[in-house]
């Protein structure tokens, strides 16, 4: 609906004005964001975060962009290197010993585990995770055999998803090495996660401080010969999501709910915990029934797309019910399908769409995903 993609186009400060950290600054919180943002807003100027978009927003805005150029290694005023994500982490520590009274609400975007594109290392992760997983032996995914990549069509095997995976596992070799360096990513990024959460216990704000973890996307690590996250497929779709209330009672926590989730449930979620309305126009639905263990009216089904505009990266979008998923590339010509039973084939290793026998199911999905469009 916002038709926005990946920075482009700027959003339109109708979206911003009416976003979850607008709502909440509004209501009397005290909001930031600190790390990655990777959107482009009307009204946004960096080094004027108390006007325009950001200051309706965000008290507190500290991204990476303006920290540095420099990747995952920040050379201090001192002299000395530190990481990304240890700085990240020591900022969301300063943000909450800043505290008062006040009710807060602060986004942590840690940039890790992504690789860094212009370095041939790939996978830099914290010194203090140095001596982790040197022995480990990294498992492939079980989609990684080259006939899954001979299986795609031509214009998949030619993206820069199959380029960064030339560059990355091309060899057991390399699989092993960048894994490693990117399971101690993970664990730097854990780490952090940590020290926040001790931080919190420390300024006595755990006991009523919702804690809410969760992925802008998944990853291919070799699956289907492929890097990063440019299609549809499980792989890229599927995301952690966690949300801590401190508040639940034991009967609902730990509790794994096999509703469809998505990210555009987070924000009207954040809004009914904090006791206001989500906007007119906010397509997610809020997870708060789930949280307390009701029953709900839940979708059966979600669109999904990818239209990042990039000549190397396809296009695609499609239709993900419990059971089925449906995809198109709907720019190549002729248009390309593919059709998965995820309950029979969760590794979806087998395209449906051209076998007669699901021609029925393949057109309903068609529609569905026909009906799903705004554009």
């Amino acid at each position: 609906r916002h038709r926005f993609t990946f920075l482009t186009p700027p959003l339109q400060s109708a979206f911003t004005d009416s976003s979850y950290p607008a709502a909440l600054k509004r209501a009397g919180y005290r909001t930031g964001l600190i790390g990655k943002f990777g959107i482009a807003a009307k009204g946004i100027d960096p080094s004027l975060a108390d006007e325009g978009a950001i200051g309706k927003m965000f008290d507190a805005f500290d991204n990476y962009e303006h920290w540095t150029e420099d990747g995952y290694e920040i050379r201090q005023p001192d002299g000395h290197v530190r990481h990304l994500t240890d700085i990240t982490g020591d900022k969301t520590i300063d943000f909450l010993c800043t505290h008062s009274s006040q009710p807060f609400c602060l986004s942590v975007s840690f940039n890790a585990p992504h690789a860094q594109d212009n370095d041939p290392r790939h996978y830099i992760w914290p010194a203090t995770e140095d001596p982790l997983y040197a022995d480990a032996k990294i498992p492939e995914p079980l989609n990684a055999h080259p006939d899954f990549f001979r299986r795609l069509p031509k214009f998949l095997r030619e993206t820069e998803s199959r380029v960064r995976w030339q560059a990355r596992y091309a060899t057991p070799e390399d699989y092993q090495r960048n894994m490693r360096g990117l399971y101690r990513m993970v664990s730097g990024v854990d780490r952090n996660i940590g020290r926040i959460l001790t931080a919190l216990d420390q300024l006595s704000l755990a006991a009523n401080t919702i804690v809410i973890f969760a992925s802008d996307h998944g990853m291919y690590y070799g699956d289907r010969g492929l890097s990063d996250c440019w299609q549809l497929n499980e792989q890229s779709i599927r995301i952690p999501l966690i949300v801590f209330d401190p508040r639940a009672d034991e009967g609902n926590r730990g509790v794994v709910r096999e509703e469809m989730a998505l990210n555009i449930d987070v924000s009207p979620t954040i809004l009914e915990l904090a006791g206001l309305d989500a906007a007119d126009g906010m397509q997610g639905k809020s997870l708060v029934p789930l949280l307390r263990g009701k029953e709900a009216e839940w979708r059966k089904a979600f669109f999904c797309e990818h239209r990042f505009d990039r000549a190397d990266i396809p296009k695609s979008e499609g239709l993900r019910t419990q059971r089925w998923k449906y995809i198109r590339y709907y720019e190549q010509q002729p248009v390309y399908e593919e059709l998965y039973d995820l309950f029979k084939d969760p590794h979806e290793s087998c395209n449906l769409a051209a076998d007669s026998k699901f021609a029925d199911q393949l057109a309903r999905l068609r529609r569905r995903c026909d009906a799903s469009l705004f554009r």
